[in-house]
């Protein structure tokens, strides 16, 4: 699933090439497309895309009516943002919020492209004056990717309600301070969204090894040092990821983006050349390196392993 560099560096490329148009047409072609019922997506036709931001793992467009005040609407990214509201944002614009799930992509439509009409080919068509148009696609038949459209106190309403905070504003004591009420491992603590959001699979990897710790590490039981490390690991790692999006036209594929361990079980460590490893699961794998990480120690292939203190 793409996380926040992927996501971050693809609202970038779509805020630079449509902001400022003209919304004038947003069509569903599944009806599982829209999450939300009120208010309705055509309240926005015939107003201009503002902005495309990210949060997390969503897409942020917004669009106002040409004499909006230049209000926005609150988004959470720290704890701190929940002490204020923007109580007007409601009557400035909408926010379609767009999740892509595992494989689904906001594509941009040249205005000679051919427009897709069946679920198949996309879920939202967005069209605009400039003849730019977008569409959310998903491959296999789950279509689980979808936009919700929302009004004002964006952090107030599903699906950003609940999200921790973006797991790049975070300093070492505000991690200290979410770690020590907590006993989960470290690798499921930095992809549990309610706690901190933005990261997945590849990043708690990476992030995991880039700190030199035990993916299966107690993050109640962490030391001022080793969590100084998870802080300065989600910021290099994070960086590195989306510069490399950055260089590219359009979003990376999975298997394309650079990782020291993440999905190179086998392979060698580049940092100390021992053969990673991985924690295999029914639906995904929890990949380290046992030189880097574990002081040499083989994680068992199961969370109740000795190995895992």
């Amino acid at each position: 699933m793409p996380e926040i560099p992927e996501i971050k560096a693809h609202a970038e490329r779509l805020e630079s090439l449509a902001a400022g148009d003209v919304l004038r047409r947003i069509e569903p072609l599944s009806f599982t497309a829209f999450k939300t019922a009120s208010p309705p997506p055509s309240d926005a036709v015939g107003w201009s895309l503002r902005s495309v931001t990210q949060r997390a793992k969503f897409l942020l467009l917004r669009f106002v009516p040409e004499f909006a005040p230049e209000l926005e609407p609150t988004v959470e990214t720290t704890p701190a943002s929940r002490a204020g509201t923007t109580g007007g944002a409601a009557k400035a614009g909408l926010t379609f919020v767009v999740h892509l799930m595992q494989g689904g992509r906001l594509r941009v439509l040249a205005p000679t492209a051919k427009r897709p009409r069946r679920p198949r080919d996309g879920l939202v068509r967005f069209e605009f004056d400039s003849g730019l148009g977008l569409v959310l696609t998903e491959p296999g038949t789950q279509k689980r990717a979808g936009v919700w459209v929302l009004p004002g106190d964006l952090h107030r309403s599903a699906p950003l309600a609940g999200l921790g905070p973006e797991a790049t504003a975070l300093d070492t004591s505000a991690m200290s301070e979410l770690m020590a009420v907590r006993s989960t491992r470290l690798h499921n603590f930095l992809r549990d969204q309610r706690v901190i959001s933005g990261l997945g699979r590849r990043l708690a990897n990476e992030i995991c090894h880039r700190a030199r710790l035990s993916p299966f590490a107690p993050v109640g039981r962490l030391d001022a040092e080793s969590i100084a490390a998870v802080v300065a690991a989600i910021g290099t790692v994070v960086e590195e990821s989306l510069a490399f999006e950055r260089g590219r036209s359009e979003m990376s594929r999975s298997a394309e983006r650079p990782s020291a361990v993440h999905g190179r079980t086998g392979q060698p460590c580049p940092v100390c050349s021992k053969a990673v490893r991985a924690v295999t699961y029914n639906s995904y794998s929890v990949n380290y390196c046992a030189g880097c990480q574990t002081d040499g120690r083989v994680l068992a292939d199961n969370t109740t392993s000795k190995f895992l203190r």
